[in-house]
């Protein structure tokens, strides 16, 4: 399974690449004012959910454009529940801005447990992977997360999914707060990319709110194998996947107690 996921995901990115020869006539809908999908996030659901309905027909499928599909009846499976969930391309804002900051991310849940993830950058050509229990590797060679455990030391990821959905308890009086209490912030626009970076280490942690499960399935596994901590901005999971904090663990008390503080004076 894992290295059917791996050879899919390399392959769903180079579909992506070539629909990004020619982003100035891709044909793009409007999810919302704010929101889109192109036909480059279409096609590359498309063919992942083909194929692993081809690899496994009995499986159930998650895709962000097409929802959920069924797996064929069959005994299988019988005693384990499979569920494939996709993000075709996570940042489809910067992939039809041109930006290299997206991904395919392609998890794997049994029982609602994530036991396998990838997650590709095309046009880094990173893929990160990860099986629980077995590690996190990056193009093959084992990653892991930084050794920080200072926030005033540390490098942070945020996104802003709730603006762009125009939620009222959004990220911005987080994002305030924590801004001047560490030595730097990143906003990529992709939740996989961000997750993958803490794991290798090049990021020492992330937060954001308003994911969905295919935002993050692949990625959080991917922390996790690589030694860091996951949870919701309470410390624990009751809230994911509609909020994230993933750290290298050291800093996730200090992290978690900042978001904590905010989320008091929010009154929320």
């Amino acid at each position: 399974m894992k290295l059917l996921m791996e050879r899919l995901a390399r392959q769903a990115g180079a579909i992506s690449l070539s629909y990004r020869e020619k982003l100035s006539s891709l044909a793009f809908e409007h999810k919302s004012a704010k929101d889109i999908v192109t036909e480059a996030d279409q096609a590359v659901e498309a063919f992942l959910v083909e194929e692993l309905q081809k690899a496994y027909p009995t499986h159930a499928i998650l895709g962000e454009e097409t929802g959920t599909h069924a797996g064929a009846a069959g005994a299988e499976e019988a005693a384990d529940s499979y569920l494939w969930v996709i993000d075709p391309i996570d940042g489809t804002c910067s992939y039809l801005h041109g930006q290299p900051f997206y991904a395919i991310s392609i998890g794997l849940q049994c029982n609602g447990e994530t036991i396998l993830g990838a997650v590709y950058a095309p046009v880094f050509d990173d893929l990160y992977a990860a099986e629980k229990g077995k590690g996190a590797t990056c193009n093959g060679e084992p990653i892991s997360v930084s050794t920080r455990s200072e926030l005033i030391e540390s490098v942070l990821g945020t996104g802003f999914a709730c603006v762009r959905a125009d939620a009222e308890h959004n990220n911005i009086p987080y994002f305030a707060d924590i801004l001047p209490r560490v030595r730097g912030m990143r906003r990529y626009g992709s939740a996989s990319v961000d997750l993958c970076l803490v794991a290798a280490g090049i990021m020492d942690g992330f937060w954001e709110l308003n994911l969905n499960a295919y935002d993050i399935a692949a990625g959080a596994l991917i922390v996790t194998e690589a030694g860091g901590t996951i949870s919701d901005f309470t410390g624990g999971t009751e809230n994911l996947p509609g909020e994230i904090v993933a750290t290298n663990g050291r800093l996730h008390q200090p992290l978690i107690e900042r978001l904590s503080t905010i989320r008091k004076t929010q009154n929320v």
